[in-house]
């Protein structure tokens, strides 16, 4: 196997095995020890290599451990509301995803589906910009929709109704936005009918890469 194929099935394979450890320990309360480090495990791991890189990594490494610190005396309190820490941090990735694509079509910025759609296919015409607008709409609609969704689940249905939609369809979810867009553009845009169905999840990637 080349190794673009084996990263994405190791990816893959952390995302699953993520998604099963997650919806496991939602399952009793018995588990909330583990599940609090399990809900906590992502965010803390993302603020420590964004600490590592940062040209303040030492006050920037202090912080995080002074909130490690915290964490750690509120631990009981946190184990009792090991469900709310689940939602709180679904919630969060729900509303950055939400605000990085939605604060591209305020203030006569570059909305961000248009700078990926530039990656692939500069120059752009007329009808593409328009459509690449749209797509950041929909993308910004998307992310609102499902953090309003996992709130009316979270506060209305049992915690383990709300943890198979946040766990076991989310990504399915995302990969279906991916395929209606995808045959959107072939019919909006007949002109890009050669493109490829994973061009927008390679430019997201590529730019990800050039932002680190």
């Amino acid at each position: 196997m080349t190794r673009p194929v084996l990263r994405g099935l190791g990816i893959a394979v952390l995302v699953i095995g993520y998604s099963l450890l997650a919806h496991y320990t939602n399952q009793s309360a018995d588990r909330a020890q583990l599940g609090i480090v399990v809900a906590l495990a992502p965010a803390f791991l993302i603020t420590l290599l964004l600490a590592w890189r940062s040209p303040q990594r030492i006050a920037m490494l202090a912080l995080l451990a002074g909130v490690t610190a915290l964490l750690a005396w509120q631990w009981s309190a946190l184990t009792r509301n090991v469900g709310l820490v689940y939602w709180l941090q679904y919630m969060s990735m729900q509303l950055v995803l939400f605000i990085m694509f939605a604060r591209t079509l305020m203030g006569g910025r570059k909305p961000l589906c248009t700078h990926f759609a530039e990656m692939v296919h500069a120059p752009l015409s007329p009808s593409h910009v328009v459509y690449a607008r749209l797509v950041t709409v929909a993308w910004s609609a998307f992310f609102a929709g499902m953090a309003l969704v996992s709130t009316v689940l979270f506060f209305l249905v049992p915690l383990t109704t709300w943890s198979i939609f946040a766990n076991f369809m989310t990504w399915p979810l995302v990969v279906l936005m991916f395929i209606a867009e995808y045959w959107v553009r072939r019919w909006r845009l007949p002109e890009l009918r050669h493109t490829h169905i994973l061009d927008a999840v390679r430019a997201f990637r590529n730019a990800s890469a050039r932002a680190r």
